[in-house]
Order: C-alpha cells, then sequence, then structure tokens
C-alpha cells in the first residue's frame, strides 16, 4: 500500500502554492478513500496547493511514485481522476523550459519540474496500458500520454491508429485524434504520416462528420501556415451534417443534455436571505465562473481549436460563428454565444451581424439559452448592443403576457435569470421599457441587487428609481464588506443616475460609512458627491474633516469633493500638492489638472514627477501640466505622452483624452494615432470588457477629424 512509503519522503523539506508540502501525504492517501466525497476534496486540494494552476513543485515531483501507485490499482475508485492528474503534471512539466531556474514559494530555486517528464517516459508502458482499458473513462485520461510522452513517433502513430479503430465512443475518437495533432507538433518525424492520416480521415465520407470535422481541424492545428481558403466552408458543411439534440418543448426541458441541474444553470438563489449566506451578487459571480466553464456539444472544443487557429482572420470566423449560431442544434447554438462573446470582445469592427444573430438566440420557449445570449448582450457596449433593442423589449414582453407583470420573481430559475438578464440588457440600453421590471424588484426584494445595478442606466427614469434607491441605501448595512454589499451598488446608481435629490441620502450613508470606520464605502460615497458638484452643498459639513484623513484614498476623494462642491483653488490646491507625495499621487495630479490654471503652484511637484521611472506616472503629469500651464508646455508634453504611449500601449486611452484637450498643437501625434485605429485587435487599456477600447476608437476618430 502506498501509505507504508509515504512516511519515507521528507515532505517537511517541500513546499507548494500556499506552504509547506505536510498535508500532501494525507491528500494522497485519502484519494483512494471509498468515501466519494473525501476523494473530491482530496484532488481539489491537491490541484490548488500542490499542482496549482498548472505548477511543478517538489512535492508535486516526490506525489509520481505514489500516484502511480494508484492509478495502477484496480481497487483504487479513481483511477480515471488520478491519471488525469498525472498526465497535467507531465504536461505542464513537458512545457517548462528544461534549463530554467524556477523558485518554490518559499523563495528557493527549484527544478522538479526536470524530473517529471523523464519519469514520465519511463512509465509510459502504464500508460499504453491503460489507453487500452475497458473502461472508457480510464482510456480517456490515459490515451493524451501517448501523445506527449512516447518519444517513438512510428510506434506512437501506429498505437493511436488502433485506439481510433477501436474506439466505438464519439468523444473518445475525438480525443484519439486531438492526441495524433499533439503528437505531430511535438515529434517532427511524426509530422508527416499524422498529416496525410489526417488528411484521409477528413475526405473519406464514410466517416461520421464529427470525426472528418475533428480531422480537419487537427490537420490545420499541425500546418496553420497552410490553411486554405475552404477550411471554413468544408467545417460549416461537416458542422450542418452532425446530429440535432431534440428542441425543448417547454420551459421544463430548458437544458442542452450535457448539462445537469446544477446550480450554474438554475440562476441566484431569491431574497430575502439568511445574513450567514454568501453575498448575491458574490454567488451570482460564482455560478458564472461555473458557467463559462461547462460546454453542451461534443464539438465545442474543436470549434474552439478552430477559431484559435484562424486566429486574426476575422471574417472567417465571423462566417463559423454565424453556422454555429444557426445550427438547428441547441447545445451547438448555447455554446457558441460564449464564442461570439470572445470575438467581439478581442476584435475590432462591424459586428452587427454576430449581435443580431445573438438577439435571434433570445427564444421564450429556451429561457437556458436566452438567459446566455441576454448576458452576453448585456456586457457589449450600447454602440454594439444597439441591434438588439428589439428583440430583448419583444421577449421582456413575451414573457410579461405569458407569466404577468412579476416575471422578475418568476418561481422557475431558468426563466427568472432568462428574464432579469434581458431586462438588463435593456436598461443597458437606457430603454425604459426595463423600468417596470426593476420597480417591482425594488419594491418585492426579489433579486434586487441585480435591480440596482442596471438603475444606473436609467437617469430619465429617477424619479421613480431614486426614492426607492435611497430607502434600500438608508436600511443597508454599511458593515459588511464593502465590495459585494449592496451599499456599494446603491451609491454606485445613485452616482450614475445623477439626480442631486441623492445627496442627503449620501451624505447620511458618508456619516454612516465613517461611524463604521468602512474607509472604502466612505471614498465611494464621496465620489458620488463629487458628481453633484455645487448641488452637494448640504454634504459639506460630513466631508471637509476627511480632506484632513490619515487615508490617502479617502483624504484625495474628500478633496476632490470639497473642490466639486466649493470650487476654492486656495483650500484645494496645497491639499491636492501634499497628496502628490503618497501613493495616490496619479489621482492628485489629474484633479489638480481638472483646476487648470489657478493650480499652478503645483507645477514643480508636478515636473518632478516627469522623472519617474513608471510611464504612467509621467503620462498623469504631462496631462496635468498642460492643463495648467497651456500651450507653453506642449512640446515637452506632447514628447512625454508619445513616449509612454510607445513604451505601453495600456496608456494609448489616457493619452487620447489629453490630446483631444491639446486641440491643433496635437498634430504631431497623428501617426500615432492613424497607428492605433488600424490595428485590428482591440486594446488601449485594462478592463475587464472593451467599453474602454470603443471609447478610444472614437477618440482616435475625432482627433483624425480635427487634425487632418
Amino acid at each position: 500500500m502506498i501509505n507504508e512509503h509515504l512516511a519515507d519522503v521528507d515532505w517537511s523539506s517541500m513546499g507548494h502554492a500556499y506552504g509547506p508540502a505536510v498535508e500532501v501525504p494525507r491528500w494522497l492517501e485519502q484519494m483512494a478513500s471509498p468515501d466519494a466525497d473525501v476523494r473530491k476534496k482530496a484532488f481539489s486540494s491537491f490541484y490548488s496547493a500542490a499542482h496549482h494552476q498548472g505548477d511543478v513543485y517538489a512535492c508535486t515531483a516526490a506525489s509520481l511514485p505514489f500516484l502511480f501507485a494508484l492509478a495502477d490499482d484496480a481497487k483504487t475508485p479513481d483511477r480515471e481522476a488520478v491519471l488525469a492528474l498525472l498526465v497535467s503534471i507531465g504536461r505542464a512539466a513537458l512545457e517548462c523550459d528544461p534549463d530554467g531556474i524556477y523558485y518554490s514559494p518559499a523563495g528557493d530555486m527549484s527544478t522538479p519540474h526536470a524530473d517529471v517528464v523523464p519519469r514520465m517516459r519511463e512509465r509510459v508502458g502504464d500508460f499504453e496500458r491503460h489507453a487500452a482499458h475497458p473502461d472508457p473513462l480510464v482510456r480517456q485520461a490515459a490515451v493524451p500520454a501517448l501523445g506527449l510522452f512516447l518519444d517513438d513517433a512510428d510506434q506512437a502513430f501506429e498505437l493511436l491508429r488502433e485506439r481510433l479503430a477501436a474506439e466505438s465512443g464519439t468523444v473518445g475518437r475525438l480525443l484519439v485524434i486531438e492526441t495524433a495533432a499533439v503528437l505531430a507538433r511535438r515529434l517532427p518525424d511524426a509530422l508527416g504520416p499524422v498529416t496525410a492520416w489526417l488528411t484521409a480521415l477528413a475526405t473519406d465520407s464514410g466517416l461520421d462528420a464529427d470525426i472528418r470535422l475533428a480531422a480537419l481541424v487537427h490537420r490545420a492545428a499541425c500546418t496553420p501556415e497552410t490553411l486554405g481558403a475552404d477550411l471554413v466552408p468544408t467545417a460549416v458543411a461537416l458542422l450542418q451534417q452532425l446530429s440535432l439534440e431534440p428542441e425543448p418543448q417547454d420551459e421544463a426541458d430548458a437544458r442542452p443534455a450535457a448539462c445537469g441541474q446544477c446550480a450554474a444553470c438554475t440562476g441566484a438563489a431569491t431574497e430575502p436571505a439568511p445574513k450567514s449566506q454568501v453575498p448575491p451578487r458574490l454567488a451570482a459571480v460564482f455560478a458564472d465562473l461555473d458557467r463559462r466553464g461547462r460546454t453542451h456539444a461534443q464539438t465545442t472544443d474543436l470549434l474552439t481549436t478552430l477559431h484559435e487557429i484562424l486566429d486574426t482572420r476575422v471574417a472567417e470566423r465571423t462566417a463559423l460563428l454565424t453556422a454555429q449560431l444557426r445550427s438547428p442544434d441547441r447545445a451547438t447554438r448555447y455554446d457558441a454565444i460564449g464564442m461570439a462573446q470572445t470575438l467581439i470582445s478581442s476584435w475590432r469592427g462591424d459586428h452587427t451581424h454576430l449581435v443580431r444573430l445573438l438577439a435571434d438566440c433570445l427564444q421564450p420557449h429556451d429561457p437556458y439559452t436566452t438567459a446566455e445570449a441576454a448576458e452576453t448582450l448585456g456586457r457589449i457596449p450600447t454602440a454594439l448592443a444597439e441591434p438588439a433593442r428589439e428583440a430583448l423589449a419583444t421577449l421582456v414582453a413575451a414573457h410579461h403576457s405569458a407569466h404577468g407583470p412579476t416575471a422578475w420573481a418568476a418561481p422557475n430559475p431558468l426563466l427568472r435569470r432568462a428574464h432579469q438578464n434581458a431586462v438588463a440588457a435593456l436598461a443597458g440600453l437606457g430603454d425604459e421599457r426595463a423600468l417596470p421590471d426593476l420597480v417591482t424588484a425594488l419594491d418585492a426584494g426579489v433579486d434586487s441587487w441585480r435591480a440596482v445595478q442596471a438603475a444606473g442606466d436609467l437617469p430619465q427614469a429617477a424619479g421613480d428609481l431614486l426614492p426607492r434607491l435611497t430607502r434600500r441605501l438608508a436600511d443597508a448595512d454599511l458593515s459588511q464588506d464593502w465590495s459585494w454589499s449592496e451599499a456599494c451598488a446603491l451609491i454606485a446608481a445613485l452616482r450614475k443616475l445623477g439626480d442631486p435629490a441623492a445627496v442627503p441620502a449620501l451624505t447620511a450613508a458618508l456619516t454612516a460609512c465613517v461611524v463604521q470606520d468602512q474607509r472604502r464605502g466612505a471614498t465611494a460615497t464621496l465620489h458620488a458627491l463629487a458628481r453633484f458638484g455645487t448641488d452637494a452643498v448640504g454634504a459639506l459639513e460630513s466631508v471637509r474633516p476627511l480632506a484632513e484623513a490619515e487615508d490617502p484614498n479617502l483624504r484625495l476623494a474628500a478633496v476632490e469633493a470639497l473642490w466639486a462642491v466649493e470650487r476654492d483653488p486656495a483650500d484645494a490646491v496645497p491639499r491636492l500638492t501634499g497628496l502628490l507625495d503618497t501613493h495616490q499621487l496619479r489621482g492628485a495630479a489629474d484633479a489638480l489638472g481638472r483646476i487648470g490654471t489657478p493650480a499652478a503652484e503645483a507645477l514643480p511637484a508636478l515636473r518632478r514627477m516627469l522623472q519617474a521611472e513608471y510611464e504612467w506616472t509621467r503620462v498623469h503629469a504631462a496631462a496635468a501640466i498642460h492643463a495648467i500651464a497651456g500651450p507653453t508646455e506642449t512640446e515637452s508634453v506632447l514628447q512625454v505622452l508619445l513616449e509612454a504611449w510607445g513604451k505601453n500601449d495600456a496608456t494609448a486611452g489616457f493619452v487620447l483624452a489629453c490630446l483631444q484637450r491639446m486641440g491643433p498643437a496635437a498634430a504631431p501625434a497623428l501617426p500615432r494615432i492613424r497607428a492605433e485605429l488600424s490595428r485590428a485587435r482591440r486594446g488601449g487599456g485594462f478592463f475587464s470588457g472593451f467599453d474602454d477600447d470603443e471609447a478610444l476608437q472614437r477618440a482616435a476618430r475625432s482627433l483624425i477629424d480635427r487634425l487632418a
């Protein structure tokens, strides 16, 4: 038994992602437990610590003999999981530089990856044996090792051909073809025979369409430099020949077959919830992450690979996605939604066609797919999502017609998620047809956090929304973790609505945050108050003391709020200049720039910032200097901005905003602006979506029109 030998290893001398490796032997023992929950936790612990994000530590390498022993023991309950772990460790080690130096969590030099691959090659006979195991799950876990660790190209290729002939399941056959492509890319001697074999499979009309499609895609992956114009049309034709999943007859049969009755499919729990539960917004984030990792069609991984191969060929990828989103197979359509979002968010261009296809997925009889399509449309910037407006409104109306005015709180969780996502997307377009549902949610307290997030997008409906939001803010628990609390979303919504009637509620929230020592909440509330300018005069008594706060974040927010209300440079400029010596120096520089000429006394400190090594510090200082000193500084400021932009593309959005303020003096930047606009791939900053890139393009076009 392996536990007899685990004690012979000095685990205390090793580390993993979270500290010493003394827990590793316990996890290895528990992988053989008769209790399924114990095994699941053991594998999860090993992956998260000893194989964290694919890392290979000394304890990971030391575990290999015990993992091989588990895989070889017929009594091991989850042999396929053990084999998958072994392959994952070996693949990670194979991808490391064999001569590279890596460091353990303790900071010690570590080269365990160099020992792993030889051990895998020594045991490749075990993988060969497991690849022919009667259990298909065991076979599927072992087959990838034939392409990764067997160095005899002829032997590996022959084994894979035999495996394809012996396999009867679609998943197993697709895996064999993928493994053959991996082999061909790893061993030059295998490239010719494998690509010829894949070509023959792809053109064999007697084979199933999924096998031919797999062969076509992986043949292209082997030699991407030789992609032909017929690749996508051929793939589309094969995609149309695949067997179909039956369409749902009603909402109760709304999940594609490959998805179980999982929490990720059912949406977030309705309110009210016990305080001990995870905050609803955070629970929804985890549910969304779970959905992101799911696939429903057996060809999804294959089509993802094809999109990766096509890469910059956006027109061909759009044609492929058109076929996917129009597929009669519901699972294929569902999985294409995420791929469409990836394309739209990664590449510039006119994506109207894809947006309309996403809108076509908004079908009342299929809330599972509808929820995903609506959520995707809600993430797209307004200008891009506009073609879906009427489809979203039609879906919301259809839900109301079928389920009444309380569709937002429908007992069917799939329907509820689909409806809420559609309402949120409609609100994101500034469409007041979303208002009745938001009011219903805020009044009934059902998933109100979703309604709060969407409310700020309807400033024209502030009269209906503001009283409801301020009442909720007054009742909110401001002691909660700010990132996920309802108060965080409420203050953001009130800031976006922009109605000065929110000032008293925000002032009360600011006072409560100070009492609770909730500095992040106080900072967010100050930013919201600053949004109202002189209309926030009633908050001055609460704001002023915070301008002396020790925390630079809080102090900066308070000073900005004071300036917004009082417009007194004699008070604001010295405070902001003092903040140039803190980690909030860039925010302080921006605030000084907004004050403009009256902030001239800060110029010496801002010029010192131009000597900073970090380009972001230099561009913020340069922009502030130009805003304060005017055209006399244009030449030097322009040089700083363009040098920083050349060094770091992420500064593009900030630099372009400054160039817009320069007017004709920005003309020397035209070549760089044109070069930025000619890029096909999105860029211009660190952002979770692509709104920043859309704004960047608008700024670039505006500048070209003005300066050319």
